[in-house]
Parts: C-alpha cells; structure tokens; sequence
C-alpha cells in the first residue's frame, strides 16, 4: 500500500518533488518553473472544504507519496503495439511514464507548415509559442495541479499548424506507465506530468488523440495538461482516451483558446482510473467561434469520475454545446460540476449544456451540478442533468420481440452510451470505443458480432 502523509507534509513532499526539476531545460525555463512552484506552494493543496472539491476527496491523492521515473523501464514494441488503434493512420509519438521514446514512435513524414516536436527538442527554436502557454493556470480549481506540472513536467509534445495547412493525419500521443521492472520493494509510485501544446494559426486543421494507457495494475499518478490554441478560422480536434489502471489517480486539465470564427471540438471518454479528475475550460475569445465539449464516462466497482467544466464566452455571437453521459456500476460515483460563463461584451452567445447519468446499480451514485453565470443580457443559454435507470418499458418491449432480459438489458446501455461517439468524426476511433463500451457489458461479445464491428 502506499504511504500517506498528513496534508502539511503532502505539500512538502510535492515541493521536494518538484526542485529537483526546476534546473530542467534552458535557463529561461528555470524562472518560469520557479514561479509555477511558488504559485503551487500559495495555493497549497485543495481538500473537500473547498466547494469545486466537495464531492470529490483528493486526499487518496494528495496524502499519497510518489516518486519521479528514473528511465529504468523497458516497454517493448509488441506492449505498445495492443493500444493502436485499428485502422487509424497516423503520426504516433511513445511517451514511458512521462518520457518520449523514439525508438517506440512513429512520426512518420509530416506536410509542409507542420511541426511535431518533443518539448525537450522545442525550448530553442519555438521558444517565442511556447513560453506565454506554460504559465496558463486552466480552470480555477485546479491552479494547484497546473502549476505543479509547470514546475515538473519532465517531457511533452509541440504540434504547429501553420496558416491556411491542413494535417491530414491525426497525431496520437501514447502515454504508457507502468511500474519500475523489477518491482522494487518499498518503492513510491511513480507521478507523470504530461505537457501538450497544441496551437493552430490561421484556417489551420488538424487533429490530436492523447491515449493513457497501462500495462499494469500499479498505483500511479498522471497530472497532465494540455493548451490548444485555435487562430482565426482554425479547427482543431482533440481527444482524449483514459484507460489508466485500476488503482491510478489521474488529473487532467485541458485549456482551449480560441479566436475568431474557429472551431474546436473536445472528446473525453475515461474508463479507467481510481480516482479520475476531467478539467476543461475552453475560452471563445474571438466572434464567431464554435465549441464543442463532449464525453463519456463509464464507472465500475469504487471508480470516482469527476468532470469539471467551465466553458466561458469572452466574445459576441459564439456558440458551444457540451454534452456528457455517464454509465455507473457497482459503487462507482461520478461527479459532473458544468459551469457556463458569459461575459458582457459576449452578446448573441448561444450555450447549451446537458449531462445525463445512468445507473446500473442501487449502490451507485452520481452528482450533477450544472450552473449559468450570464452578464450579458441577449443571450441563449439552456442546461439541464438527468440521473435515472433503464426504463422497464423498453426493456419489456425488447424482450416482447425475442431478446432475453440480458441482452436487452446490454443493448439499451450500449445504445445510451454510443450516442456520444456519434459526434466523433473518426471512424476508427468510434469503432475502438464502441468495441470498449460492448466489452464492459454482459452479451457485449453477442452484441458486438451484431452490430459486426
């Protein structure tokens, strides 16, 4: 089991985490990684007192000690080769708790006008993109872990799009953890802290996958963040697969900024984890631009998922829409805090936001808490939460059609849950998770040679 600390000795753990890394990169990097630290040590560590954590402890999290990877694990060609995604081409980048491993990736050979580059790799030649993002502090209730990854992120990746280029290939970025090989006695688990900087010019179009994967059921602690950032006329895609081990922690922040008449579209699906925090914060900045925040959580046994959006509208005549299911079984409990925020100048906003949750269990539990924050006075702005269970009706009415209780049972699950990867413009990607969603369901094998995936 892991150690755990009181919450004051959790906060010096981190601190002592972190300055060893502060002389990490160029020697610019280093006062930016001091400020970060000093920001995190301010703000300290968040507990259920504070309202954005309340249904959410973090102190399974925060009380654990980890450790930063040494580079002594070995993953192989063949482990990576199980998490591609079929029938996807595209340009693949390898991170190993938290390090770029070139043997494992493929870029492959990138158009002209694009860059995909390690952050390592990018600190000289890109310094002027990528310096103002790595003091972005994403959505308010998680300064602490953003500031903290500022401080010790170890690696990340650098995608550019230029103006008017279009990536015709989505890029993925795999990140594999796993434990130290061989196991060592008494050893902390590991913490990772991915950094991605995703920035699109002018009309640039392109598309990211972030994957989290393990290859073991080890105690670890991913705090990633990612900053996309959409120029006039830009569209952008991102997603982001969550299949984490059992016992992991995960928090993820994802910051989107976009200009005017840009387009960004956001994909979550989290299956893993046993502790799960989802931050998103898209900021529509310019006029006319266009979001789309959508996901899909499925929890079993004593899985916490919490979704933390906060979509807000700087600018006239922008649109978004965010929608969010949740499938809960076992004991699992999900946690959807969504919050829309539109400011004065933002007239002709035109905000929906919805989050359903279906229980599949009576010891299940999910809490919802959609919010409007409008200053603006000619607006559209709608949200609304449902938690319920499948109905007997439509159970009934499949069963009167020669399907068994089960079956009908699975497929009412799958149809609610598929809905979300409706909105994928990705074949391979939809057809991935559609055979991930059948494979936590019973009949799912019947369903899926149904439904000829």
């Amino acid at each position: 089991m892991p150690t755990t600390t009181a919450p004051d000795q959790s906060l010096a753990r981190f601190e002592s985490l972190a300055k060893p890394r502060l002389d990490a990169g160029p020697a610019w990097l280093r006062t930016l990684r001091e400020q970060a630290l000093a920001r995190f040590t301010d703000l300290g560590l968040p507990t259920r007192k504070d309202e954005e954590w309340r249904y959410t402890d973090p102190a399974r999290l925060t009380q654990t000690q980890f450790t930063l990877d040494t580079g002594d694990v070995k993953v192989t060609r063949e482990q990576v080769a199980r998490f591609a995604i079929p029938g996807l081409d595209a340009h693949t980048l390898v991170f190993v708790n938290g390090r770029y491993v070139p043997d494992l990736s493929d870029l492959g050979s990138l158009p002209a006008g694009v860059t995909v580059l390690p952050l390592t790799e990018a600190f000289d030649k890109h310094r002027d993109r990528i310096e103002p993002h790595l003091a972005e502090e994403g959505e308010p209730s998680s300064k602490a872990f953003t500031a903290l990854n500022a401080a010790m992120f170890d690696d990340g990746i650098f995608v550019h799009v230029a103006k008017d280029t279009t990536l015709d290939k989505p890029v993925v970025l795999l990140n594999v953890t796993t434990a130290a090989e061989p196991a060592s006695a008494g050893r902390s688990p590991v913490m990772t802290n991915p950094r991605t900087l995703f920035l699109g010019d002018a009309n640039a179009q392109a598309t990211i996958i972030e994957h989290y994967v393990a290859l073991d059921d080890s105690v670890y602690f991913t705090n990633a963040v990612t900053h996309v950032e959409a120029g006039p006329g830009a569209h952008l895609s991102h997603y982001l697969i969550e299949e984490e081990s059992p016992n992991a922690y995960q928090l993820s922040t994802l910051l989107t900024e976009q200009a005017r008449d840009s387009n960004v579209d956001s994909h979550t699906v989290l299956f893993g984890g046993a502790l799960v925090r989802n931050n998103c914060n898209p900021r529509l900045n310019g006029e006319g631009g266009d979001c789309l925040v959508n996901g899909l959580y499925m929890g079993v046994d004593q899985q916490h998922m919490d979704n933390h959006m906060r979509v807000e509208h700087n600018a006239p005549h922008c649109d978004s829409r965010q929608f969010y299911k949740g499938v809960l079984n076992d004991r699992s409990h999900a946690v959807f805090s969504g919050r829309i925020r539109v400011a004065n100048a933002a007239q002709k906003t035109d905000a929906k936001q919805t989050n359903a949750n279906l229980l599949l269990s009576g010891d299940a539990e999910a809490t919802t808490k959609p919010q409007l924050e409008i200053y603006a006075d000619d607006v559209k702005c709608t949200h609304g939460a449902t938690i319920g269970q499948i109905q007997d009706e439509a159970v009934f009415y499949l069963m009167a059609r020669g399907v068994d209780r089960t079956s009908a049972h699975a497929m009412l699950v799958y149809a609610f849950a598929a809905e979300s990867l409706e909105r994928m413009k990705l074949e391979p990607v939809r057809q991935m998770l559609g055979k991930m969603i059948l494979r936590r369901l019973p009949q799912g094998e019947m369903l899926e040679n149904l439904l000829d995936y």
